[in-house]
């Protein structure tokens, strides 16, 4: 999807869309419409009861200078970034296989412009909704396919195009990320995700990747014991971005990257099992950040760590029982071998710690089928060790659309996964799994290193549209970690 900026509307324009707010429609501007057209458009949205909320429309045809137009009237209910956003997903869901190839949105329509930021979140949200994965569709009818090339937004407000650049670079990272969470696990696993993360290079990210041997050296046995079931080996990706020069990174994001997840030998259920090829889509959020924030050049030191493995059940598999290492020395007794993304990061934890010494961390998992049952598909679940964190990854949700909802840590629900013979097990009991996962993590974090799990198991993958995303992968947790860069590292 092209996004492009006009002081004024293209003689051409193939279908007029003119923003109104909420309970304004007596307010619409001219935007260079003849009086009799403007009279036509406000009486067709009355009679189809049109008032403005985001993401609605009313629609006619018109002869504007002589040639028959389409006018939409979209309303972007209060003109703030969230409604605006909502409003862009929804013209161009409207349009995206209409057979239409360009949107021509003149703000000029509105009696007060909205903020630079709105309007741009306007363009993210349609360039976020244009999405789509349909490399393996081959029998696709012309019907259905995409004809939406372009969208020129009229008349914006200064600074919005400003405002877009950043909106544009967190796309990219978005569709970075839907990208790998859609792909099937026979093209994406670990090697195979480590090629995409070399693209990277090339916008100044360095890579450093670790194998099964080097991490064999280094004792992390509780990642390997996950891998050690597939034929495909496991790889510990290391992505650095150093925006404020050669030194220690301020913040790591840690991202659980298991590309199929059977479940092991505690096999999960076959109906559904196919979904898990999006098990890795906390390892997908850090790449889409760490690629969104390079392109925007974020004025940070970032590193991003993705532990990346295939939980497989051959004759070589780990066992319920098994006791592992990590590398922090702790030993683990594994109760239950589909509870192994908490494996997984335990390790990459402690190597980034040991090795990078970052004073803030955030790993991002699709941990725990228990946080769906929480908090639905809504928001994320996230659990920390810091007030100051909670209240800055709560605004940071609140702000870029990715939310988050504090869930509660303490020692009552740190004593359900102790282990009569081993230093923990990897599961508690039934109840509050979300919370205990979240505890087994807690107990690979050094004193005086602030640290917030996200579980994102009920945002990664959608079976219903979003404002800007439709059915499948969501890019979630992209715009979160980038807005808390942007509002706590780069000021």
């Amino acid at each position: 999807m092209n996004i492009e900026f006009a002081a004024g509307r293209p003689a051409d324009a193939e279908v007029i869309v003119l923003p109104v707010e909420k309970n304004a429609l007596d307010r619409l501007q001219p935007a260079g419409l003849a009086a009799d057209i403007g009279s036509l458009v406000r009486d067709a949205a009355a009679a189809n009861r049109f008032e403005g909320e985001a993401g609605t429309m009313s629609e006619v045809f018109a002869s504007v200078d002589g040639t028959l137009r389409r006018i939409v009237l979209v309303g972007i209910g209060g003109a703030n970034e969230p409604d605006c956003e909502r409003a862009g997903g929804a013209i161009v869901s409207r349009f995206l296989a209409s057979g239409v190839t360009s949107l021509t949105v003149d703000f000029s329509a509105l009696s007060a412009s909205p903020a630079a930021k709105a309007t741009a979140r306007f363009a993210a949200g349609a360039a976020q909704k244009s999405w789509r994965y349909d490399v393996y569709r081959t029998t696709q009818s012309e019907r259905s396919k995409p004809t939406l090339e372009t969208v020129t937004i009229v008349a914006a407000p200064d600074g919005t195009e400003a405002a877009w650049g950043e909106f544009d670079a967190v796309t990219k990272g978005m569709e970075l990320t839907r990208m790998l969470v859609s792909e099937p696990a026979n093209k994406l696993y670990p090697e195979s995700f480590v090629e995409h993360a070399r693209k990277l290079e090339s916008i100044g990210i360095e890579l450093t990747v670790l194998n099964e041997d080097e991490m064999r050296e280094l004792g992390m046995n509780a990642l390997l014991g996950v891998s050690q079931g597939s034929a495909r080996e496991a790889r510990l990706l290391v992505m650095r971005w150093n925006g404020k020069g050669v030194g220690d990174p301020d913040l790591a994001f840690v991202g659980k990257g298991v590309t199929f997840d059977t479940g092991g030998i505690s096999l999960k259920p076959g109906a559904g099992m196919e979904d898990m090829k999006w098990d890795m889509g906390g390892a997908g959020a850090v790449i889409g950040a760490m690629k969104a924030l390079a392109l925007r050049k974020a004025k940070a030191n970032i590193v991003g760590v993705c532990g990346l493995v295939e939980n497989m059940p051959d004759g070589n598999a780990q066992r319920p029982g098994d006791i592992v290492t990590s590398m922090s020395g702790q030993t683990i007794e594994v109760i239950n071998t589909d509870a192994e993304g908490r494996l997984v990061l335990c390790d990459a934890l402690c190597w980034v710690q040991r090795n990078l010494k970052p004073k803030t961390i955030i790993d991002l998992a699709t941990l725990t089928g228990a946080m769906i049952v929480s908090l639905g598909h809504e928001q994320a679940g996230l659990f920390t060790n810091s007030d100051s964190l909670a209240q800055e990854l709560t605004a940071a949700g609140l702000a870029s659309g990715d939310a988050v909802w504090r869930m509660p840590m303490g020692d009552a629900y740190n004593k359900l996964i102790d282990s009569p013979i081993a230093d923990m097990k990897n599961v508690g009991p039934r109840a509050a799994g979300s919370i205990t996962a979240a505890q087994f993590l807690q107990r690979f974090i050094e004193d005086g290193v602030r640290w917030a799990h996200i579980d994102i198991a009920g945002m990664a993958w959608a079976d219903k549209a979003g404002p800007n995303y439709e059915k499948g992968a969501t890019g979630y947790g992209v715009r979160l970690l980038d807005r808390f860069v942007a509002d706590n590292f780069e000021s």
